[in-house]
């Protein structure tokens, strides 16, 4: 286990963990035959040319960095799924017979743990991180500029900039990945296709009351923010488990919407912090966070308005003031019907080889999570893999892929990439 942590898996932006995994996937790289080189934003990129080194270039990869206590299959699995399928390329003489360049990439930052920004490989590919993002602080205070000058590298803004693909230079870009949930393991397939994924939003709300004595004030002259946002939290739920029956009234939202919110939105309050947080106080402000995904993008707008409305009135009713804001917003990304048509049919010939004849198609399912591929997007067409995963479970010890899942994904990279002979 290659780890900055002795007791569990933590490996965050160019830590020496990062960096001690990224010279073992170089020397993987290398013995599958590839060129290999590492950015100024710490990517580990290793290619072959194939046939026609003009040719619009095919880009698979995933990130290396982890959570905290994180599991081995999340990002790791991608890109060595990819290095696997080109080295028997590489073995049985037909590396140089692909008809377009191939790039694997090993991202070096994807998670956001070390910086609260997501996406730092990735996005600077695909030329949508800003150079601003050099500045921002760890909690060492140490920059990102200063962190990758720390490992030996001189980073500008100008070699930032220039660090952006061309667009006319990629052809597309493909990630395996873990499924990080349920639906692969319910259904009983091994790999499935992502037809695309959710657009997040991240609210932080703030209830203000009056601060008083837990003895001493009498219930119906309290205006208390914990008892508002308990009640603002259960509407939140009861919105996100049947939008239909707030959304349809108002004409604003379209059959299909509604449809596709009834399928994808997800919605959690993940912290809550009180002030001044003691048991024999009416607190006298609450903030809660609001973490809303769906693959509808006009949904997702739809049912942070009728949020906002909901959390008006209540606390209006409750005689409390309440202020919503909107601390993140990505759109959803969906994926290219080419692409996710080549990676169906490479999963079902790699399952058939396995087992014979399979009965139902390969499934597609939405990514609830984020993936590199939301950032590679603004550089060209995207698809995506899905691995099985034990209940579901990632970024957490607990997280685990079968043997034979793991060689189903690599067949299935393996009879995609025979596409490209």
């Amino acid at each position: 286990m290659v780890s900055d942590a002795a007791r569990y898996l933590e490996r965050t932006f160019l830590s020496p963990a990062s960096i001690k995994a990224r010279f073992l996937l170089q020397k993987w790289m290398e013995d599958a035959g590839l060129r290999t080189w590492v950015d100024c934003m710490g990517n580990l990129h290793g290619r072959t040319e194939g046939r026609n080194a003009s040719a619009e270039a095919l880009l698979i990869g995933s990130h290396l960095d982890t959570v905290v206590d994180a599991g081995k299959f999340d990002g790791a699995l991608g890109i060595i799924s990819a290095i696997s399928a080109l080295k028997v390329f590489y073995m049985n003489g037909k590396l140089e017979e692909l008809k377009r360049p191939i790039e694997v990439i090993a991202f070096s930052d994807e998670e956001g743990v070390r910086f609260q920004s997501t996406f730092l490989g990735s996005a600077a590919i695909a030329g949508i991180l800003p150079v601003s993002s050099l500045e921002i602080s760890d909690k060492s205070g140490m920059t990102i500029k200063d962190v990758i000058t720390e490992s030996g590298v001189q980073i500008t803004e100008e070699n930032l900039l220039q660090l952006k693909y061309d667009r006319k230079s990629v052809w597309g870009y493909v990630e395996v990945h873990i499924e990080q949930g349920p639906v692969l393991e319910w259904s009983g397939f091994p790999l499935g296709v992502v037809r695309g994924i959710a657009g997040q939003t991240r609210l932080k709300v703030t209830v203000r009351g009056s601060q008083g004595h837990a003895g001493t004030v009498p219930m119906p002259l309290r205006q208390d923010p914990m008892a508002a946002s308990a009640e603002l939290i259960v509407q939140l739920e009861k919105l996100c488990k049947q939008p239909e029956s707030y959304l349809s009234f108002d004409g604003h939202c379209s059959d299909s919407t509604l449809k596709s919110l009834s399928t994808s939105l997800v919605c959690t309050v993940g912290e809550i912090s009180t002030w001044p947080s003691a048991s024999n106080v009416i607190p006298g402000q609450v903030t809660f966070t609001v973490d809303l995904r769906t693959i509808d993008d006009i949904g997702r707008e739809a049912v942070i308005y009728e949020f906002s409305n909901q959390v008006h009135k209540i606390c209006s009713s409750r005689s409390v003031l309440c202020n919503i804001e909107r601390k993140h917003d990505a759109n959803a990304v969906i994926s290219d019907s080419e692409l996710s048509s080549q990676l169906k049919s490479a999963a079902s010939a790699a399952l058939k080889k396995m087992v014979g004849e399979i009965q139902e198609e390969v499934p597609v399912l939405m990514s609830g999570a984020g993936h590199d591929a939301m950032a590679m997007s603004y550089l060209t067409k995207v698809g995506m893999l899905f691995v099985r995963c034990r209940g579901g479970a990632s970024h957490s010890p607990s997280e685990h892929v079968l043997e034979d899942d793991v060689w189903a994904a690599g067949l299935a990279v393996l009879e995609f990439l025979e596409n490209h002979l």
